[in-house]
């Protein structure tokens, strides 16, 4: 009687054991496996994943092997040759410093330039945006006022006046004056939709069971805006390598004998350049598009994912 027992014990724990495989593999992938199972599917997106990755380790790996004493040296006698000249692969610019070696060191400043940015304004405004919407009352009335003000000052016009006021355009600089202009859009984006988050049910239940206030923001609220966060800051990270190209294009962003892809864009600043020597700003051009695309493409395929894994 006892073995009959043990064996129909026996029975029973390999059925639930079989039942437990079973509802293993009928689950939907979560985590990384749907990101990647998103990114097997969107042949464009890992194509632009690998684009952007390449990028980035040309970028960030190729100047630890480039003389830079070399790059910056200027040869009046090698201004302006043509690419495929003289060893040069993408020509020579004025002062006769190779475009290609420009080009990837410009590109790692831009990059560093745009990633601390989107990296600063979104911690700030994140946690701030959904401090705010989470709390109400008061403390949103407070820093709505605040941010309203802030946000009818033109910032862009702000940000040139600060560095020539400044007069010190070096990367660290930039990157702090950018920040501290480019927080208050994220912060009234995440509260409006905190604002939503912290009505619903599960918010109220968790303060009933005595969570603490930051556990419910940071770790049950701000997981449900994985796909606001992925959209944003797929937009913030394109849209700061475009502010920085655009503000050292214009001379208020990095110096001219700092290489980055405004300052490389900048060297078009004349019609003989712009007609007849293109292989000087073109590359730059290029690759802020290549770049923008590649982001953006990323983008999508993240959004999609954060949407597969709330559902």
């Amino acid at each position: 009687m006892s073995n009959l027992n043990d064996q129909d014990v026996l029975k029973t724990e390999e059925e639930v054991a079989v039942k437990e495989v079973l509802q293993e593999q009928n689950l939907p992938p979560m985590g990384f496996s749907v990101i990647k199972r998103e990114f097997k599917e969107n042949k464009l997106a890992t194509f632009s994943l690998i684009i952007f990755i390449t990028v980035l380790l040309v970028a960030f790996i190729a100047p630890f092997f480039m003389d830079m004493a070399e790059v910056n040296r200027v040869d009046i006698f090698s201004r302006y040759t043509p690419p495929g000249e003289d060893g040069f692969i993408l020509g020579s610019n004025e002062g006769g410093q190779d475009i290609l070696s420009l080009l990837i060191i410009g590109t790692r400043n831009s990059l560093i330039i745009s990633i601390m940015v989107t990296i600063i304004t979104s911690v700030a405004g994140i946690g701030l945006g959904i401090m705010s919407g989470f709390y109400g009352g008061r403390v949103d009335d407070g820093m709505m006022r605040i941010i309203d003000f802030l946000m009818i000052l033109p910032q862009l016009m702000i940000i040139i006046v600060i560095t020539t006021i400044i007069q010190r355009n070096d990367i660290p600089t930039l990157i702090t004056v950018i920040s501290v202009m480019g927080w208050m859009s994220i912060t009234r984006l995440f509260r409006t939709a905190t604002l939503s988050e912290a009505s619903k049910d599960y918010v109220s239940a968790s303060k009933t069971m005595g969570t603490s206030d930051i556990k419910i923001m940071f770790k049950e609220i701000m997981p449900n805006l994985s796909t606001l966060i992925f959209t944003y800051l797929t937009l913030a990270f394109a849209g700061n390598i475009g502010l920085e190209t655009g503000l050292s294009f214009l001379g208020f962003g990095l110096p001219i004998g700092t290489p980055s892809l405004g300052t490389l864009i900048s060297s078009a600043n004349n019609p003989d350049i712009i007609q007849n020597k293109t292989w000087i700003w073109l590359p730059a051009v290029i690759l802020v598009l290549v770049l923008m695309l590649s982001i953006n493409y990323i983008g999508q395929a993240l959004q999609k994912a954060s949407d597969t894994r709330q559902q």
